[in-house]
């Protein structure tokens, strides 16, 4: 059995200094920094693997606000008693305040820190790894392992806001911080090269240490790029490599797809997904614990978390799924029951008191508030709705159905009975996915997302109780009133240079 790869939580110690490389050149030996730091293949294994760390809290804390909550998919559950968390709710409210392209929103500026951070310490190792000499295997997959991160960070930056700097050397001092905001052109060309070598660098998954990126996943990647991009014959190409590999499979019932606390991580059907181990080790994730209505008592928490120590939670609930999402959901969709549980809580406000929940990702452990259960970036049934696509987009339709029905019959659904094939793929979407921080991308990349999102605020306004307002409550003025396809850049990041 291969060993799970757990991530080392510890920052690696190198400074952003650098020196040419000549004998003349004297660093201080009393300060870690790149020159003195890599010297060895083990060096950079640990740096690479604090590459993957800022992924966790990219997961844990951010992503579903930016990607799930900001759109029709969840909400947040309003507890009057509590208060505002203005934070998320402007989020979830489409009414982030920006100005001049900025925004003070701080979920905004942690998940740029975080791409950023993962930028930095890639940054760092494609300096100095050929410069070293050890084993050509290891290098190689450290090295594909590194540029994978570095466009993956990008590609999620790309999607949340219009223009980015663009970062492809470490920084050496604060005029080389500030870069200046890149075209998007240049950004998806970056993305593009960066994976395009990865590719060939990285293992197959059956070879690769599990929890590291793999050639699987690059080649994912890329296609998601290019699907993005509209470079729809590209993408084809890249999916049916990952299709063709037989390194991955739909596991025959869905709710089994998911990771457990301890169990069932980096299975047949995961691509991606970015690790969690239960504990004291800070290597714990605590999503859930995030996503539940509230206030909800450690008698109505028990049998959702399983834990034996139930606490209760105060506050407002977040990523609660909406009447629409629920609506989604085909008559026998056996994902529906998989992906939404209901949890009755006796100290709501409101009249009826039984609010939806995030089932799938629900799963049962020990420690309260502190679980394993992984996070997916890329599930291979994401492949084939993608590679669908991909196909009907170039007018394969027969051979995009198959794949479409692939991930239907799965679902005890049956074939595509006919109709707008790409209007499916994209309802396909919704409900396969679900909760895995796709919607609101896909309501960009497909150029719905200001007609989904107006009609979505309209609803919402107009019966606010079935969107989990107590009787009497309603949506703020400002909801939905800043409904935008990107994010402003962070004003506390926009303080430190002059380019935004």
């Amino acid at each position: 059995m291969k060993k799970i790869l757990i991530l080392s939580g510890l920052l690696v110690g190198v400074t952003l200094t650098s020196c040419k490389d000549d004998f003349l050149t004297i660093v201080p030996e009393t300060e870690l920094s790149s020159v003195v730091f890599f010297t060895k293949e083990a060096d950079f294994q640990q740096a690479v693997n604090a590459a993957y760390v800022p992924l966790r809290t990219l997961v844990n804390d951010r992503m579903w606000l930016l990607g799930e909550m900001h759109s029709d998919n969840t909400y947040y559950s309003r507890n009057p008693l509590f208060g505002a968390t203005e934070q998320q709710e402007d989020i979830a409210d489409f009414a982030v305040p920006t100005a001049n392209g900025v925004t003070s929103n701080t979920h905004v500026l942690n998940a740029y820190r975080q791409e950023y951070l993962i930028i930095a310490r890639v940054n760092q190792i494609l300096s100095q790894i050929d410069k070293v000499e050890f084993n050509a295997d290891s290098k190689n997959n450290i090295k594909g392992q590194a540029l994978f991160l570095r466009a993956q960070a990008y590609f999620t930056l790309i999607q949340l806001f219009e223009k980015v700097p663009m970062h492809l050397t470490p920084a050496t001092g604060r005029a080389d911080a500030a870069q200046p905001l890149a075209e998007r052109e240049a950004v998806f060309a970056q993305i593009i090269k960066d994976t395009q070598e990865a590719i060939p660098l990285l293992p197959l998954k059956s070879k690769q240490e599990a929890g590291r990126v793999t050639s699987g996943a690059a080649q994912t990647l890329l296609g998601n790029v290019y699907i993005v991009q509209k470079k729809w014959a590209e993408a084809e190409t890249l999916l049916k490599a990952v299709v063709n590999s037989n390194e991955y499979a739909l596991i025959p019932n869905y709710a089994d797809a998911f990771s457990g606390n301890a169990a069932n991580k980096n299975n047949s059907e995961s691509v991606f997904e970015v690790q969690f181990l239960e504990g004291a080790a800070g290597l714990n994730g605590n999503f859930i614990y995030q996503m539940l209505p509230r206030p909800i008592s450690p008698t109505e928490i028990a049998p959702i978390t399983g834990t034996s120590n139930p606490q209760p939670l105060d506050g407002e609930g977040n990523n609660t799924p909406t009447p629409d999402i629920i609506a989604a959901y085909e008559d026998g969709d056996e994902r529906e029951d998989a992906s939404i549980g209901y949890v009755t809580l006796s100290g709501s406000a409101r009249l009826n008191k039984v609010y939806p929940y995030i089932k799938k990702l629900a799963k049962t452990h020990s420690l309260n508030n502190n679980h394993g259960t992984n996070w997916h970036i890329y599930r291979y049934s994401e492949v084939l709705l993608f590679l669908a696509e991909a196909l009907n987009e170039q007018g394969k339709n027969g051979e995009a159905e198959g794949y479409l029905n692939q991930v239907r019959n799965r679902a005890n659904l049956g074939n595509f009975a006919g109709g707008d094939l790409k209007e499916a793929i994209f309802r396909e979407r919704r409900v396969e996915l679900a909760f895995e921080n796709k919607r609101w991308f896909d309501l960009v990349r497909t150029g719905r997302a200001i007609e989904t999102i107006t009609a979505y605020g309209n609803r919402i306004k107009a019966n606010p109780q079935a969107y989990y307002y107590p009787e009497g409550t309603a949506p703020r003025g400002n909801a939905f009133n800043n409904i935008s396809i990107y994010y402003g850049l962070p004003a506390d990041e926009a303080a430190l240079t002059p380019n935004f």
